[in-house]
């Protein structure tokens, strides 16, 4: 059940303004029924100014009135007619300087795994531009002798999820990493 705005300051206005229970007002906003009996005790929420759900779309009187005859009724939030605004994406995937070195690996780990994969589909899931990738391709990157495939994953630019997510998208079957053993 979505929530109101400012949970503390409805539930401060409800208290004051209305005969409901603690119960009824505890669900609406998402709290605990002693919290809400501590802001009415005056222990808590003492400098919060009550905010009205009423004036701000959130409920309407005749709900207040209908949950005020029957203590067993839950109030319910009105549900507004306006566009709920769309999600905003993680925006660009952040490397720590440590492991940037590594992501033309990865780069090249998954052209070589998945060359069916675009650009932007690698770019997204390493956090890199597709000018590096189009360098690790075509062997013009500035490091291209140190270049060796890496699984991603166990580089850590990307987890086991992603990258599976990204493959079965494609229609491709995930390759299992073989572990790396260091000849020590």
């Amino acid at each position: 059940m979505p929530t109101p705005l400012m949970p503390k300051a409805t539930a401060v206005w409800l208290i004051e303004k209305t005969s409901l229970s603690f119960d009824q007002i505890a669900e609406f906003v998402a709290m605990h029924p002693l919290e809400i009996q501590a802001i009415a005790d005056g222990e808590v929420a003492q400098g919060i100014v009550g905010y009205d759900p009423v004036q701000n779309g959130q409920l309407t009187r005749e709900e207040i009135a209908r949950c005020e005859a029957d203590p067993n009724a839950r109030l319910q939030i009105v549900q507004s007619s306006l566009p709920q605004p769309k999600q905003r994406s993680k925006g660009a995937r952040y490397t720590p300087v440590a492991k940037r070195n590594d992501r033309p690996d990865g780069i090249a780990w998954l052209l070589r795994h998945y060359p069916q994969l675009t650009d932007a589909q690698i770019g997204k899931l390493l956090g890199t531009t597709k000018d590096t990738i189009a360098k690790v391709r075509d062997k013009s990157h500035w490091n291209s002798a140190n270049i060796k495939p890496r699984d991603p994953v166990t580089l850590g630019l990307t987890t086991q999820s992603e990258l599976n997510a990204l493959i079965t998208s494609i229609g491709a079957e995930p390759v299992t990493p073989v572990p790396e053993h260091d000849a020590a």
